[in-house]
């Protein structure tokens, strides 16, 4: 974790601590006070709460009671079951919660000295890129002495309710926590990159070897560190806090506790007549209701092992609300799926490690085209460009690339009626390989990857790209809806992330002096065919070289071929217009690599803007003698600096 440590309303804690100490007194926090305005966002919602410390209580209290456990809370009145799911998923992982709970044996309670106790605690949450620490008085609400909200299974335990407390004050108020998604309280305790998955949509309950697919992402995602929950979405035949026939809560967030893919020995694969089970364990926030079907309580299943091959294979439940399950029933039974990776960055790791760059940026409007950042999805072709932009490489011939695009938590707006996250998205661009400037329009470029459209708070893609530059066009779905976002992006060597701010280059004294570019030009060379064979095989290993005034872009080798794909982007800006594109190819050698034929483009805005197939001729003018092979290549050419 980053030694930077943001303080949420500036509130210092030791300070905060002293201060009651000295004057013999404890906390009442003036920033989120024991009032109804601290419980609800909307006066409508208010019922009769009566705030109360933990020592009222009960008679020993303690932020922990004998470590902490999934099994530690339950939900409460609020409909924050999403909240509760996201607690057992970092119980699991005591690294992570001794990032949230900031010095725990600190903050306990010492019956020893109570005089040391302020009534004043602590927590830190990854919030926009950054961990915030936040501070908190130990009131919490409660009816006719019990607490109403997030609680522990163990009276005299209160981290879950203090924790519950600095996540409602971020919040803005307890009631903002009504309804949400798990993944968004895991990013937030861990920092994590938030993936959501429609389990119906990809027909993994129907399509095996998807369904394989997911059970080993998955099963790595959990060994990794990270975590999963899962829901059931309400729909018209099935409302929420429903229960389905099989005993699950429509609506409700169900923490994955563990994975297992399971070899059976010979008496079980008599049994159930398969050589592997593929298991997962689930919690119920609610600590009750659970599932009926295959492998649930008391099913037949259980019945064909015996204790010690449970305790063998790992097949434990723990406590109530713990429950097993087939993948596969998992997959027919539930809807979605929360994901949050823990994205390895370590230099020191036997696992994979990632490359992570991060940047801040907002969606902004604004009338003139050129400053407007806010165009809208790739639906909305006439300003889609009108949104930041940001340029990456991948340098590798192929790289497997995480992009992870979240907006700000919007919850503190809904006193304002504005608490709903926008639905956002992003495009990945294939762009011309020396491209430094805004792109103005969609010519040459190719759209390799789109990312789900949602309204959750972040969106998440994995995609393979091959060598070359790329734009990232982050977008919300409609144009004209103001808001601020982090971009991350994983690669597996330094992608060099940055954003695109200028449309055309820069008026310097030096251009003055020595001349301002008056065209752009851009050049996609598609392909080749019919050149000359080079080597016993019949085959060449051809690439081509655009070359541009004193500039010159070249591709990457294509091996043993005589028509060769290339898909060779370039974009020049050119001050001396008379001056041609020369386009040659080669054929790479080890020793010294030999000329295969060129064209040359006068390249003037009047010029075919469709693809074109060319004859390859030798060195000189347009006059040169023919050579075997021809290429294929778009040129497009403006004037206008700022529109291609």
């Amino acid at each position: 974790m980053s030694s930077s440590v943001q303080l949420f309303q500036d509130q210092r804690y030791h300070e905060l601590k002293g201060q009651c100490l000295q004057q013999g007194r404890l906390f009442e926090d003036p920033e989120f006070p024991a009032l109804d305005e601290s419980l609800y966002y909307d006066s409508a919602a208010k019922g009769k709460v009566e705030w109360k410390r933990p020592k009222d209580l009960c008679e020993d209290p303690h932020l922990l009671v004998d470590g902490m456990s999934s099994h530690d809370f339950h939900q409460g009145k609020l409909g924050n079951c999403w909240f509760v799911a996201a607690c057992s998923c970092l119980a699991l992982r005591k690294s992570l919660w001794q990032q949230v709970i900031p010095d725990y044996n600190e903050q306990e309670w010492d019956p020893k000295t109570p005089r040391k106790y302020a009534g004043i605690f602590r927590f830190r949450f990854w919030r926009f890129g950054e961990w915030t620490e936040v501070v908190v008085d130990d009131l919490l609400p409660t009816e006719n002495g019990e607490l109403i909200y997030c609680r522990s299974n163990v009276r005299n335990e209160f981290w879950s309710a203090l924790l519950e407390k600095a996540y409602a004050k971020l919040a803005g108020s307890y009631q903002a926590l009504d309804g949400g998604c798990a993944a968004e309280a895991l990013v937030d305790f861990t920092g994590a990159v938030a993936e959501s998955i429609n389990l119906e949509e990809g027909k993994y309950g129907e399509v095996i070897s998807e369904q394989m697919k997911l059970f080993e992402d998955l099963m790595k995602v959990h060994k990794r560190g990270g975590f999963i929950s899962c829901s059931i979405s309400e729909s018209p035949g099935r409302p929420s806090e429903a229960e389905t026939e099989m005993g699950l809560i429509v609506g409700h967030a169900y923490s994955v506790t563990a994975i297992r893919k399971l070899r059976l020995g010979e008496s079980l694969m008599f049994s159930f007549k398969a050589e592997k089970l593929f298991m997962i364990r689930l919690r119920n926030p609610w600590g009750k209701k659970e599932w009926h079907g295959a492998w649930s309580d008391g099913s037949e299943e259980w019945k064909k092992v015996s204790n010690s091959e449970r305790k063998n294979l790992g097949l434990t439940v723990e406590n109530d609300g713990e429950f097993w399950m087939t993948f596969e029933d998992w997959c027919k039974n539930f809807t979605d799926v929360d994901i949050c990776r823990t994205v390895n960055t370590s230099c020191f790791s036997l696992h994979k490690t990632w490359e992570k760059e991060m940047m801040y940026g907002a969606w902004a409007k604004h009338p003139e085209p050129l400053l407007n950042r806010s165009g809208g999805c790739f639906d909305n072709r006439g300003t889609f460009l009108q949104n930041p932009q940001y340029l990456f490489d991948v340098k590798k011939a192929q790289d497997k690339v995480l992009v992870s695009l979240q907006q700000e938590d919007r919850r503190k707006y809904k006193k304002e009626g504005k608490g709903d996250n926008i639905t956002i998205g992003f495009e990945i661009l294939k762009v011309e390989d020396n491209r430094r400037y805004r792109l103005h329009k969609l010519t040459v470029q190719e759209r390799v990857a789109t990312s789900p459209y949602s309204n959750t708070r972040s969106v998440f893609l994995r995609r393979t790209l091959q060598q070359g530059r790329y734009i990232l066009v982050p977008t919300t779905y409609i144009p004209g809806v103001p808001t601020k976002f982090i971009l991350r992006l994983y690669t597996d060597v330094p992608s060099k992330l940055r954003e695109l701010k200028a449309d055309r280059p820069k008026i310097t004294c030096w251009s003055l002096l020595c001349g301002y570019p008056r065209r752009v030009t851009q050049i996609k060379v598609h392909s080749a065919e019919g050149l000359q064979k080079q080597d016993r095989s019949g085959g060449a290993d051809p690439y081509v070289l655009i070359k541009c005034e004193n500039q010159s872009r070249r591709s990457l080798v294509q091996h043993n071929t005589t028509s060769p794909i290339f898909n060779t982007q370039v974009i020049f800006y050119r001050k001396d217009i008379d001056s041609p594109v020369t386009i040659q190819v080669w054929n790479s050698n080890l020793l010294s690599d030999q000329f295969l034929g060129q064209a040359v483009l006068a390249a003037c805005p009047g010029a075919p803007r469709e693809q074109q197939r060319l004859q390859l001729r030798g060195r000189g003018g347009g006059a040169a003698a023919e050579v075997p092979g021809h290429i294929s290549v778009t040129v497009l050419c403006s004037d206008d600096l700022a529109e291609l």
